[in-house]
């Protein structure tokens, strides 16, 4: 295995809550946790260098899984760094930035690794204007509950709520023996201005969503249709997919 991937996923695995294989896109499409259009804007957006917020307030819901899945698509040449207080410190210094995707394990209060609330978590909202990627997740079940916790009780800029382009909220239906995790509604913004809701489930990608027509999202619809289903793809194989793919389709 490359080293690069092997980074990579080394640092998924540092996020990984339940133990066993960590589950990949194709995992989560064969779930019915995504569908083709979704994941292939995902990979479009993410892959360009969206940040991106994973919301669901029950434990348990997937957000976490999820999160380190959309991972796999951030640019060719992104190293992925845990958001510890130390590391937010040294990435949102001016010349810490660059191709640097640093993930916050949760937005929680709570003396866990990566774990940011308060002043360390305005740093690590801030090192967006640095050039970072941010990932993250929260117990969130939508976007007002989001930006309570982020903006309101955390006091981090709105400007810099924003930063994530991506805001993704799941549910889970049916029993607690046959749960069925979804992601629910995504939101979008530029990057500057307020969020947009681009996908509901049972709805799909909603008409006028921004490139959705263009090539390159047709481009990344064919690369997830394409390998969607076969053969069990581990986190490890999706990374080299993904990057063999933004190679030579000019991700």
């Amino acid at each position: 295995m490359d080293d690069a991937i092997r980074r990579h996923c080394m640092e998924l695995e540092r996020c990984n809550q339940r133990g066993g294989r960590m589950l990949s896109v194709f995992d989560l499409l064969a779930a019915g946790t995504l569908d083709v259009d979704l994941t292939a804007y995902f990979l479009a957006r993410i892959s360009r260098g969206a940040s991106f917020l994973v919301g669901a307030n029950p434990g348990g819901a997937g957000k976490t899984t999820v999160m380190c899945a959309l991972l796999n698509f951030v640019p060719a040449g992104t190293s992925l760094a845990a958001a510890t207080d130390d590391a937010v410190r040294r990435y949102s210094q001016e010349e810490a930035g660059g191709r640097t995707c640093l993930i916050c394990h949760e937005i929680g209060a709570g003396p866990y690794f990566a774990y940011l609330w308060g002043e360390p978590l305005r740093r690590y909202c801030a090192s967006s204007v640095n050039g970072c990627m941010l990932a993250t997740n929260l117990h969130a079940d939508d976007i007002d509950e989001a930006h309570m916790q982020v903006c309101v009780e955390n006091e981090v800029p709105y400007a810099h709520f924003t930063a994530f382009q991506l805001l993704a909220f799941m549910r889970v239906e049916g029993g607690w023996q046959t749960p069925r995790r979804r992601v629910a509604c995504v939101y979008a913004s530029n990057g500057h201005e307020p969020h947009q809701l681009v996908y509901a489930h049972g709805r799909g990608l909603l008409p006028g969503e921004a490139g959705r027509d263009g090539p390159w999202f047709q481009a990344c619809r064919d690369f997830i249709a394409r390998n969607a289903g076969g053969a069990v793809k581990t986190v490890e194989t999706v990374r080299s997919l993904v990057l063999d793919f933004l190679a030579g389709d000019g991700g």
